[in-house]
């Protein structure tokens, strides 16, 4: 897998607080392809932040349902990405943002 196709399947690390919470556990969450296997997602994370990955666990957040003057629309699906790191291996978020 190459660089572009990795940049692809993660798109973006997710800065919330449930996810500063899961990094005193050595986690890092990242929104990722709707299409990307876990597998895919553990290459792609090893690749771009040179790290080793323990464990990827994996969810898709439904999309909300909101209205705009009436007029009902929905929010796309979101898949995220829960990556669990080897002890002593982190990921510097604040320069990749």
């Amino acid at each position: 897998m190459n660089v572009e196709r990795s940049c692809e399947i993660v798109l973006r690390p997710l800065v919330t607080e449930k996810s500063s919470a899961a990094l005193e556990h050595n986690q890092v969450v990242f929104r990722v392809s709707r299409q990307a296997t876990k597998a895919q997602i553990r290459e792609a994370v090893e690749r771009l932040f040179k790290v080793k990955v323990t464990a990827v666990n994996t969810l898709v957040a439904k999309g909300k349902t909101k209205r705009l003057r009436g007029i009902k629309g929905r929010r796309s699906d979101v898949k995220k990405a829960f990556v669990t790191l080897e002890a002593g291996q982190s990921i510097d978020l604040g320069s990749e943002v």
